[in-house]
């Protein structure tokens, strides 16, 4: 008798607590489970090029069960992936949000710093020094962090990247976890102390499975390379390739390669690190129990590695191509995962990119489209000289990077020059530079209200306390890099001008060709959840889509 009351009493103990993480029954019938998906550097006409390619469960199971937004843009600049991972999941800009760049110079303690790094938190899961990270940068919340709040800290939220930034930044300032892969020596995905203490079981069983090991293998083309006609040659003179390798040419020995290429590191500029991230995301779907109960659960998943295989082989690679093509087997399989553990139609999945890429422009150059290269070196060289005669040094000058100019201001005041002279004279001095496209001093991004061109995008890349002084635009097609592979950054259509894609509960089928921004995904998921927007919103609920 005393045992069956003392179990009574232990069941009236764990009731309330069952019944608490169901007693949000919300009338509209929420979806259980909410995915993100960014493709890191994922043109819109990757979609096109490579429809007739795919097969039918992955990206042309969203577009053909959900709703297809074709005319889908970055609203700001600088298109990077921080900005763009943290203006996705806030409905707002850098303006807002201060995510200016991956890396920016810190006004107030004169020195870079990066978007997610975080020296208050340690790592988990390894002991490296350079994996401490947290979204404390990010100064507005997330729609997950209003979904958490909403179901009172009971829906989870989960963020999964190869990259640090892109599994922190999406997460919020409230997740549970956000979950990176640490290459070089170790092949682990990790954490850190910002979300907990240690690593759970399933991830050190994850790790311990040897499965990054497992893709340390041959990477040749998925299809026949001669069924690659939506891509330029194997060998031409427009990629990098791999340290160890004469030719960027397949296949490539990852295993042999790996030593020359920071060991594991090399799996994240093949197709297997978004393997491993699918793999990984499905074992945390499972094992974090997501989107098994009526309180709406948050994934944020994003596939880096297409980014780092535009960097390193160009937007018109065969390699970039079999990318997406394996890409396309692995949302397939997710998908599949998601059916499976969460229920068809019970979940919400959108897929968009962080921003897009250019044409090796030494490539648009060979097909007599105007591009070509900057040389950053001589340029500043020029502008100190500048300086050195009109001001008399070049102390007023601390920093230049992403494509800003940093003044010492007390500099300025201590030889009495008025800043807002030294800004215009500056100004002048630069749009008089080969292939500077435009240039605006702070004064004109904070006091004039644009309202289109490119100047709008400035605008809202434009952080009052953590931008420069001056911002430049170089000519279109023309970029700081090397003569091989992909970058991007502008406030151009080839980097602004992404996917996005819905399917699940509460979607519509459809298409529309009418201009979305990336800022309108966060009051559209929010108005979906009918929660609040994220704070800093400032995007638009896309109605259209929703049944």
């Amino acid at each position: 008798m005393k045992y069956t009351l003392a179990l009574v009493l232990i069941f009236a103990l764990i009731k309330p607590s069952l019944a608490q993480r169901n007693s949000i029954n919300n009338p509209n019938e929420n979806p259980k489970l909410v995915v993100g998906i960014v493709v890191d550097q994922m043109r819109f006409d990757y979609l096109t090029r490579f429809y007739n390619k795919f097969g039918n469960g992955g990206f042309k199971r969203m577009m053909n069960e959900g709703f297809n937004c074709k005319n889908h843009h970055f609203n700001y600049v600088p298109t990077y992936t921080g900005p763009g991972h943290a203006s996705i999941y806030t409905g707002t800009t850098p303006k807002y949000h201060g995510v200016i760049a991956n890396n920016w110079y810190d006004k107030e303690i004169k020195k870079m710093v990066y978007c997610a790094a975080d020296n208050s938190v340690l790592a988990v899961g390894s002991t490296s020094e350079k994996e401490r990270m947290s979204p404390h940068r990010m100064q507005t919340t997330t729609f997950a962090d209003e979904n958490r709040l909403f179901t009172q800290m009971r829906g989870k939220t989960i963020g999964i990247s190869i990259k640090d930034r892109g599994a922190v930044l999406p997460a919020g300032h409230t997740a549970n976890a956000a979950y990176w892969f640490r290459g070089k020596e170790e092949g682990a995905f990790i954490s850190s102390t910002f979300y907990m203490s240690k690593l759970p079981q399933w991830v050190k069983d994850f790790n311990s499975s040897n499965k990054a090991a497992s893709y340390l293998k041959v990477w040749n083309t998925l299809y026949d390379i001669d069924t690659y006609t939506e891509s330029g040659s194997d060998l031409n003179n427009f990629e990098e390739g791999f340290k160890g390798k004469e030719t960027a040419t397949f296949p490539y020995d990852l295993k042999a390669l790996q030593k020359e290429n920071m060991g594991y590191d090399i799996l994240k500029a093949t197709p297997y690190g978004n393997s491993i991230v699918a793999d990984f995301a499905i074992e945390a779907l499972k094992a974090e129990q997501l989107g098994v109960d009526n309180i709406t659960d948050v994934l944020t998943v994003s596939f880096s590695s297409t980014d780092y295989v535009g960097h390193n082989f160009g937007v018109n690679s065969k390699e970039i191509q079999d990318t997406y093509l394996r890409l396309d087997k692995d949302l397939e399989r997710f998908f599949n995962a998601l059916d499976k553990a969460v229920g068809k139609g019970e979940y919400i999945v959108f897929l968009t990119a962080d921003h897009g890429a250019i044409d090796v422009p030494a490539y648009l150059s060979e097909m007599k489209i105007p591009a070509g290269y900057l040389d950053y070196k001589k340029r500043k060289e020029k502008f100190n000289k500048f300086l050195a005669d009109t001001f008399g040094t070049t102390d007023i000058l601390e920093n230049i990077s992403n494509n800003q100019i940093f003044l010492n201001r007390e500099k300025i005041k201590a030889l009495k020059l008025d800043l807002d002279d030294v800004q215009e004279a500056i100004v002048e001095e630069q749009i008089t530079y080969k292939h500077i496209y435009k240039a605006y001093t702070a004064i004109t991004m904070s006091s004039v209200n644009f309202t289109e061109g490119i100047e709008t995008l400035l605008q809202k890349g434009f952080n009052q306390k953590r931008s420069g002084d001056v911002i430049l635009v170089d000519d279109p097609a023309y970029i700081a890099y090397s003569k091989t592979g992909s970058t991007h950054g502008s406030g151009l259509n080839y980097d602004t001008h992404v996917p996005l894609l819905f399917f699940g509960k509460g979607i519509k089928k459809g298409t529309t060709y009418k201009k979305t921004s990336v800022v309108d995904i966060a009051p559209t998921i929010s108005v979906l959840l009918g929660i609040s927007f994220p704070n800093g919103s400032i995007g638009e609920p896309l109605g259209f889509i929703l049944e």
